[in-house]
């Protein structure tokens, strides 16, 4: 079991180790490690080697493919310096060089020779600590297993618990490796969706202002023909009016000149020619006298009022003008 233990355990290091390395060097990666917009990592060096390769002039930017899924990147004047650093497998990175250190130190301590640094017992100071208590889950002495506080209690030994316990801190290593990809995938798509809101709204703002515009027109193309309706009565009223004053001065000249007729015949000194063209002249006065009276406008001619457009209903509609889902 223990042996099996180990292969696992082997195994999940090797596995751990394929998911720290670079694909261009093939080595653990070295920092800063550089997050692609793809979600993959690189090594800065080894991205910064990629990106001159594919454009030696790269004075406002460039693009090269990621060596894993072949996406393009594109960068900017910044280059590879412009991408952001995935900390926190640089920190995956750390924890696991220093868990391979403390591996070789602990397992060089476990086999040293008697005599070497290796701790001694609280309770026998001059047994060293070779076994480990598993009902107790403390390092312990064989003497403590025989005669001491731990004679009752079940005991392995102390390089295959350490074996084991590295194994599953391995595994919680690799746990929290697949699950900070998770986040960073999560976090990725986040971004994503803010872009697509704001790219969302732009369009919807360009769309909601070609709509109020297109009303902007019709009202005033509406606007335009009412005004030319009021324009239009308003001139057919005033040029009748202006006809029937025409016809009304016409008929002051001619009686004016009827008058001024009448006037001079009744000057006439000579009885016989007064009487020669007195009954025409009566006759004249009487014809212009039996005339139509003058009438001026009836009332209310003049108002307009009957021109008036209700916009309370428009009003209304437009007050109550809202987004409509596409659902509804």
């Amino acid at each position: 079991m223990e042996i099996q233990s180990a292969v696992r355990s082997e195994s999940a290091m090797e596995s751990l180790e394929k998911q720290l390395s670079c694909p261009i060097c093939l080595d653990m990666f070295t920092k800063p490690v550089v997050i692609l917009p793809c979600q993959h990592n690189l090594c800065r060096g080894c991205a910064n080697d990629l990106f001159e390769s594919r454009n030696p002039y790269h004075y406002s930017g460039g693009t090269f493919r990621c060596p894993t899924c072949r996406h393009e990147v594109v960068l900017d004047r910044h280059g590879v310096f412009g991408l952001q650093r995935n900390l926190l497998v640089e920190n995956i990175i750390d924890m696991y060089k220093q868990q391979q250190e403390g591996k070789g130190e602990a397992e060089e301590e476990v086999r040293k020779p008697e005599g070497g640094d290796q701790p001694r017992c609280r309770e026998h100071e001059e047994e060293k600590i070779n076994i480990y208590c598993v009902s107790c889950q403390t390092p312990t002495c064989s003497m403590c297993k025989v005669f001491g506080a731990h004679r009752d209690c079940e005991v392995a030994p102390l390089l295959a618990v350490y074996t084991t316990q590295k194994a599953e801190l391995r595994s919680a290593v690799e746990q929290l490796a697949a699950g900070s990809a998770a986040l960073q995938a999560a976090v990725a798509k986040m971004d994503d969706a803010c872009t697509l809101i704001a790219e969302s709204g732009e369009r919807q703002r360009r769309r909601l202002g070609e709509s109020l515009d297109l009303l902007y027109a019709i009202l005033e193309e509406r606007k335009g023909e009412l005004l030319e309706s009021i324009g239009r009565e308003e001139r057919d009223r005033v040029a009748a009016l202006h006809g029937m004053a025409a016809l009304h001065r016409q008929q002051l000249q001619l009686s004016a000149a009827l008058q001024e007729k009448l006037t001079a015949s009744m000057q006439t000194p000579s009885a016989a020619s007064f009487l020669l063209v007195a009954k025409t002249l009566r006759e004249e006065a009487q014809q212009a006298a039996v005339g139509a009276p003058p009438q001026g406008p009836k009332p209310g001619y003049e108002s307009l009022d009957h021109l008036r457009v209700d916009t309370a209903e428009a009003q209304r509609l437009l007050a109550a003008m809202e987004f409509r889902r596409e659902d509804q």
